[in-house]
């Protein structure tokens, strides 16, 4: 494939020529009624022709190319029809990966074959099961005018499974991240879904307000995503979010969450790896087309409690006079504390635990005012116990205001976010206690 984006790039007759290949390598599993219904696999391809001509820029990108040269004239053409780009920054240089003339890789069903036979066992429990399982090997090669040659494979797994009864609030959820499905314990999930069920026998009708509130590593990892999506430093300058100050400024150097809080990204995470350099098909606040094959370090968002970067492309810090923090595909946040969530639930007089959360929609971006749903269980928890399961709520929170008012910060662990877990699956996060957490209305939602 390597071949494909030398050719594409030798057609060039732009000033300047970015040129990435993407191709997928995905296989699925699903279950339902605790039967196994559909496997599958597929294969994705897409190149993505960056053309610069002068300080405009112009992209084209096709799955399937039967003329490789009309896909670069396409996009020489974009740019020549395009304003000059207020992004504009010269192409990153570099030099070659070795591997770059590698193949791409491949996965296939046999990654499945020992989470199938623990699924067959688990499936003869009362237990009804419903989930899924995805395993994909993306290769991405990126070349360009200035030398780049990168090449990249990232293996991404992951399994969600949902247990139900026929009892009220009888519905609990639990997922896992994996790279190669080698360190997933079938027995510990179901055993984890059979768990929270057994806490449904009995079930409290509670109204609305703010509780005492025990956020699970997986709903954290939701509000963390979407605070980190919205953190751009360039929209935070022209003050349109939350992380704003009057006066073009921005809130780095505050105080947003408990001493001892942090959260960075590393790409070169042992357990969380991602990409390491940067690969998009065009420019928003984020990120900027001309940083393709930016390379990635370890940045540090929030560092004891402090606000310390937003996500920068070249031209924003340039711009703002800060340092250059591009957006990564991973976070990790971290409190410093020990206790899991059981601990958590030990010290709890009383409060609600929650599974996940879910429909999250932002309402107010200069507050950065999230709302959703509960969902697969919510838990009353009295005496350090759980006592039954509790109808669901829609919340009002923001994730932002929330760090500044946690009263407990658990141990951190690698998580799978529930609703986000196909655009940003790699995250590692402690449980919270939120000890007013707005539970706003109740919500007939199952």
């Amino acid at each position: 494939m390597s071949t494909v984006v030398e050719r594409a790039l030798a057609l060039s007759k732009a000033d300047g020529c970015v040129v990435v290949l993407q191709e997928s390598s995905t296989v699925e599993l699903r279950w339902a009624n605790s039967t196994l219904t559909t496997n599958g696999s597929r294969q994705e391809r897409r190149l993505l022709v960056i053309s610069v001509i002068g300080e405009s820029v112009g992209v084209r990108s096709a799955s399937v190319v039967d003329d490789l040269e009309a896909l670069v004239r396409a996009s020489e053409a974009a740019a020549r029809e395009a304003e000059p780009a207020e992004d504009y920054a010269d192409l990153v240089t570099g030099g070659a990966d070795p591997s770059f003339g590698d193949p791409a890789a491949a996965t296939s069903t046999a990654v499945f074959h020992q989470l199938a036979t623990d699924l067959g066992e688990a499936f003869r429990s009362d237990v009804r099961q419903y989930g899924f399982a995805t395993h994909d090997l993306t290769t991405t090669w990126l070349a360009s005018s200035t030398g780049l040659r990168l090449r990249h494979v990232q293996p991404t797994g992951y399994v969600e499974m949902t247990g139900k009864t026929e009892a009220p609030g009888g519905s609990s959820w639990v997922g896992q991240h994996t790279r190669d499905f080698t360190d997933l314990s079938v027995p510990a999930l179901v055993g984890e879904l059979r768990r929270r069920l057994s806490w449904a026998k009995r079930f409290v009708d509670l109204p609305a307000g703010r509780y005492d509130t025990l956020l699970p590593p997986s709903a954290v990892a939701d509000l963390l995503i979407y605070s980190f999506w919205t953190a751009s430093g360039r929209d935070a300058a022209e003050g349109r979010t939350v992380f704003s100050r009057p006066g073009g400024k921005t809130r780095i150097g505050e105080v947003l969450a408990p001493q001892g809080f942090s959260l960075r990204s590393d790409p070169q995470h042992a357990l969380l790896g991602t990409r390491p350099f940067l690969v998009t098909g065009g420019s928003s606040s984020n990120v900027s087309v001309f940083d393709n094959g930016l390379p990635l370090t370890p940045t540090s968002w929030i560092d004891d409690g402090r606000l310390e970067a937003l996500i920068q492309t070249r031209s924003s810090a340039r711009t703002s006079g800060s340092a250059l923090t591009p957006y990564t595909d991973n976070l990790v946040a971290d409190g410093g504390g020990t206790a899991t969530v059981d601990e958590m639930v030990a010290r709890t007089e009383r409060g609600l635990l929650l599974t996940c959360l879910w429909y999250i929609r932002e309402v107010d971006p200069q507050t950065l005012l999230l709302t959703g749903l509960t969902r697969d269980g919510v838990y009353l928890v009295e005496g350090g116990e759980v006592v039954g399961v509790v109808n669901n709520f829609r919340w009002n929170e923001s994730p932002v205001d929330l760090l500044g008012r946690l009263s407990e910060v658990g141990a951190s662990v690698p998580t799978l976010p529930r609703e986000w877990s196909d655009y940003f699956t790699w995250t590692q996060m402690p449980a919270l206690r939120v000890p007013d957490f707005n539970m706003s209305s109740v919500s007939p939602a199952s």
